[in-house]
């Protein structure tokens, strides 16, 4: 589809490090923070219901500003939205450090989703705008390997800091790496792109699509409850209207004819949607069984769930490299096929599970995953239009983190369902457990259609 521009004297190198530095920051706080969770709930007396707001506000507001962001960075250029992402990010990490209250943790780590969403909806850009086809698939690698490693590092990492030093110390390790990113951006990367820039801004199309997300996403959350029901019914309703408005204009927010006419665009993005929604939970599902029921310390669990993004880095940074020469539909659908045998085994968890069987369906799952996430996203990248690159990425962000937050949303309603919005205490161990095996068999049967949708993009160049 598009060619990539090559600027007298620009190092891609550099920008792919800068962008790498920055793949491993988001998932080494996402993880940190899951693992975190029982001792940030009993700080601040949180049930378990509010303590996965602290993980959910961040992914809300990521979905709802990806897309803005996005087609914002293909008008106004990419190096910019990225470098004021980094810098939220940054300052946000810092007030999330010295939060007084559960409510304004929760406060901040919506503005940090915010710097987020600039940052996705860049990140992957501006490496496809830098690298040639040929190449692309390996420098996607390298850059989803290292949300891996940011993944697979800070179970252990936070395991060690949560323990020792308390949950506050992982915002204030990471502040540093971000400054680091931005002095190296700024200093480093002296090319911009904004192939886009004739373009004007779609603000009404963007305003409609802000309140029908969130709308759509803080409904779904609070389910089974009355109103979420009617925010719910609200926000589908506003994504039609958003959709039929953006059919009738020339520079759209979100070029939803992309979904009709690139059906390898469509079903890539539809099958990153479902593989995150049916694994993104795992991971704090998992820090809750390991914690409350088999009563490891935040150390331990973190050990442990140090196997499954070890995994996805090893293998994602290959499948990178296999998807510049196979078949990414092929390689993709392998990787969800494995997922959901992981998946499978972890329905059969029990509180006397042995922690090799953990360990094994944890490098399962780290082998599907990373199997399944480069050459996807490199299918996505390479099937637009270089004017396009920025909405590419914000899409594939956006069907990231909308997984991931239908993930947490369907965890958080299952467990609502079987222990209500009680703390979890040894008396409620049994329907908690219970709530976590419910958890795994419906993800492993969204898992299981992701395959089908990921076998239905075609044969991908």
């Amino acid at each position: 589809m598009q060619e990539t521009s090559h600027p007298e004297g620009f190092n891609k190198n550099i920008l792919l490090f800068v962008v790498t530095l920055t793949s491993f920051i988001n998932p080494f706080l996402a993880a940190s923070v899951g693992l975190a969770l029982p001792f940030i709930g009993k700080e601040f007396s949180m049930n378990a219901i509010t303590m996965n707001w602290v993980s959910m506000a961040f992914l809300l507001s990521s979905a709802v500003f990806l897309v803005p962001f996005g087609k914002a960075a293909d008008i106004l250029g990419r190096k910019r939205i990225f470098i004021y992402g980094n810098i939220i990010v940054t300052i946000a990490s810092l007030l999330c450090a010295i939060a007084p209250s559960g409510a304004a943790l929760i406060c901040f780590r919506f503005i940090q989703g915010i710097g987020g969403a600039m940052m996705f909806g860049t990140g992957m850009a501006l490496i496809t705008s830098a690298f040639p086809p040929q190449e692309r698939g390996k420098a996607i690698g390298i850059n989803v390997s290292a949300v891996y490693l940011g993944l697979s590092i800070a179970p252990l990492i936070a395991g060690y800091l949560t323990q020792y030093l308390g949950w506050r110390s992982i915002f204030y390790c990471t502040a540093p790496l971000g400054f680091v990113v931005i002095l190296l951006a700024f200093w480093t990367i002296k090319t911009e792109w904004a192939d886009a820039r004739h373009e004007k801004f779609d603000y009404s199309g963007s305003a409609i699509y802000l309140i029908a997300v969130s709308s759509l996403m803080y409904g779904f959350s609070k389910l089974p409850d009355r109103n979420a029901i009617i925010l719910t019914f609200v926000g589908i309703i506003g994504l039609y209207v958003f959709v039929r408005m953006e059919l009738k204009k020339t520079f759209p927010v979100l070029d939803v004819r992309l979904f009709k006419n690139n059906k390898i665009f469509a079903f890539s993005n539809l099958a990153a949607l479902i593989n995150y929604a049916a694994t993104f939970a795992i991971t704090i599902l998992l820090s809750y069984y390991l914690q409350y029921i088999k009563g490891f310390s935040p150390k331990e669990a973190g050990m442990l769930l140090f196997t499954q993004p070890l995994m996805m880095t090893l293998v994602a940074s290959f499948s990178g490299r296999l998807s510049d020469t196979y078949d990414s539909r092929i390689l993709s659908s392998l990787g969800m096929t494995i997922i959901v045998i992981g998946l499978i085994m972890l329905t059969l968890i029990s509180q006397t599970t042995t922690n090799s069987y953990l360990i094994i369906s944890l490098a399962i799952l780290g082998i599907g995953f990373g199997l399944f996430s480069s050459p996807n996203t490199n299918a996505v990248m390479s099937s637009v239009e270089k004017r396009q690159l920025g909405i590419a990425s914000a899409t594939i962000g956006t069907m990231r983190v909308t997984g991931q937050m239908m993930s947490m949303g369907l965890a958080t309603l299952i467990i609502h369902l079987f222990i209500g919005e009680s703390k979890i205490t040894p008396a409620l161990h049994v329907p908690f457990l219970t709530s976590i095996k419910v958890s795994f068999v419906l993800f492993s049967v969204l898992c299981f259609l992701g395959i089908f949708a990921s076998l239905a993009r075609g044969k991908v160049k």
